[in-house]
């Protein structure tokens, strides 16, 4: 194998010969350039200078972050862009002649307007009250409206709270604001129109507040309904809450009384509360009857106080079912003018030759009526109420079935009968129109669906029943409502409570005028001594003079 010599040493004649390429090169990308190291002051002056860089962003960070990193914390927190509301204001509430109701006053030093309400008695179910915007601990709204609570204000909360506008506000570390601009303006919410006359719910108020007080009742309701359309002139509740109270929230005793009071203030009773009807039940027994055939409105039926059942189980110990006196004979008109148990013990349950509707009729007709269903008034907590029958009788007794006995209790009003003061002023509507069944209305802006009715009886039955309840104004036992230049058509009734039946509900019911119906009415007084005898006849009484006396156009 060869092995190859390879001369370290350059040698001259290649030295001599690059030399010679040196004009050739180009020197423009420094070919034939001699390279030079760069300098060492160069170095440290750039070193220098990027060292002196650095330590400025250090400082300057250490002065953010750490000397004054909480100043500038706050500082950011504090200088910032806020979203205020700006409140709408309340929609006013007006009864039908342009008083107003509830309305909007000046806050003072605060953002939004306060609510005012009426100062009269009998208001505070119908128009309810509202709850304020509220502040959290740092100033900031967590509630940012006025919230209806109930009544009117509850029901039509959309329509009266209308619509918040926004406001952008910029505020430096001390609080103060540098700019502020309106995002979008508030949108005031809509008025609305009652039906009810202030006078006369006024009126109604006063009245039973006063008789129950004097007399022992625990409370009372009342309802004066419009028989051709449904609109309320009048609905009140006593005991009741002072809307300007609950809305202010600063009276804390009011307020907890309120809470204590055994009366339950709170209760909207024409609407919510539950009562068994009595004889005022009747008017409805009687027309299902001639709708049905049971009975002709001539026939009469002879009431000696009481009528007998036997019992099957211990002949020495028949049932006996008391009419609150004896009659005599009495046909359909005087039964209803006298109010005779024993006439419609009969032509409910049936008793010897006389045939009954029996329960199932009674239920039946009794629905016709609006009894046992929401009648759909534009207000909250409607109570519906319940016609017993064999169902809610084994539900509620241990299985127990239905007795003839618990037919001739239910055909009188007793037994499990449940209704509101609402629904009986529209049930006695639909009486006193002819058969047409109403929705009732407390605005007249609210643009409900009419919903009407119309029950299938005849005509002519209608006005037997209407006869029978005048004949009680003139002779019977509504004779307190006998007003001179008045004609009126009523029923009374007198529905026994508890075991002992020392307490009883006092009502009565009607319309008027009698010729030409335009309003019917309904009252009853809560749980008063069994003895007294004045009770919802004398406040309708009191009622319809002064309707006469100060507002006479009701009555034409």
């Amino acid at each position: 194998m060869t092995r190859r010599y390879v001369n370290p040493e350059i040698d001259p004649d290649q030295i001599f010969g690059d030399s010679l390429n040196i004009p050739g090169f180009d020197e423009e990308q420094f070919e034939g350039r001699i390279e030079r190291p760069i300098s060492k002051y160069a170095v440290i002056f750039l070193g220098l200078f990027f060292l002196f860089v650095g330590g400025v962003f250090t400082l300057r960070v250490w002065s953010l972050q750490v000397a004054k990193g909480d100043e500038y914390s706050e500082m950011s927190k504090r200088n910032h862009l806020r979203r205020i509301p700006i409140f709408a204001e309340r929609g006013i509430i007006y009864d039908r002649n342009g008083v107003e109701l509830a309305w909007n006053t000046d806050g003072g030093d605060k953002s939004f307007s306060n609510r005012a309400y009426i100062a009269k008695n009998g208001f505070g179910h119908i128009l309810g009250y509202v709850s304020v915007p509220k502040l959290d601990q740092s100033g900031n709204f967590w509630q940012t409206e006025s919230i209806g609570k109930d009544g009117v204000e509850k029901f039509y909360n959309d329509a009266l709270r209308g619509k918040n506008g926004v406001k952008l506000i910029e505020t430096d570390v001390g609080n103060k604001i540098k700019s502020e601009s309106v995002l979008f303006p508030p949108e005031q919410g809509k008025n609305i129109t009652l039906t009810i006359d202030a006078g006369v719910q006024e009126k109604i108020w006063g009245s039973i507040a006063s008789l129950s007080r004097e007399v022992g009742f625990s409370g009372g309701a009342g309802v004066i309904m419009d028989v051709s359309n449904g609109e309320i002139l009048a609905m009140t509740s006593f005991p009741e809450y002072s809307s300007s109270v609950l809305v202010k929230g600063e009276d804390s005793r009011t307020i907890d009384n309120y809470l204590s009071d055994r009366r339950t203030p709170f209760l909207n009773r024409a609407v919510s509360g539950l009562y068994t009807p009595g004889s005022i039940i009747k008017p409805f027994i009687a027309l299902g009857a001639l709708t049905e055939n049971i009975i002709s409105p001539s026939k009469e039926i002879l009431s000696t106080g009481s009528i007998s059942i036997p019992n099957p189980y211990d002949p020495s110990k028949p049932s006996v079912f008391k009419d609150w006196k004896a009659h005599g004979f009495v046909n359909m008109r005087e039964a209803l003018a006298v109010s005779s148990d024993v006439y419609f013990y009969e032509i409910g349950g049936g008793f010897e030759g006389q045939k009954g509707l029996g329960i199932e009729n009674i239920e039946k007709y009794a629905g016709m009526f609006g009894f046992g269903k929401e009648t759909g008034i534009d207000l909250p907590s409607e109570g519906i109420g319940m016609i017993p029958n064999p169902e809610w009788k084994a539900k509620n007794f241990n299985g127990e079935k239905w007795l003839l006995g618990n037919t001739y209790h239910t055909a009188i009003g007793q037994y499990g009968f449940q209704v509101t003061p609402l629904q009986v002023a529209r049930g006695i509507a639909a009486v006193a129109n002819d058969g047409i069944l109403l929705r009732p209305r407390i605005v007249k802006t609210a643009g409900l669906d009419d919903s009407s009715q119309k029950i299938s009886i005849d005509k002519q039955n209608f006005s037997v029943v209407k006869e029978g309840m005048r004949q009680g104004v003139l002779e019977g036992t509504a004779k307190g409502l006998n007003i001179y230049g008045l004609e009126v058509a009523a029923k009374t009734g007198t529905a026994e409570l508890g075991v002992a039946k020392k307490l009883v509900n006092s009502w009565v019911v009607g319309f008027f005028p009698y010729d030409n119906p335009k309003y019917a009415f309904a009252v009853v007084m809560e749980r008063g001594p069994v003895h007294n005898t004045t009770g919802g006849l004398y406040v309708m009484r009191q009622v319809l003079e002064w309707i006469e006396a100060n507002t006479p156009e009701y009555l034409k």
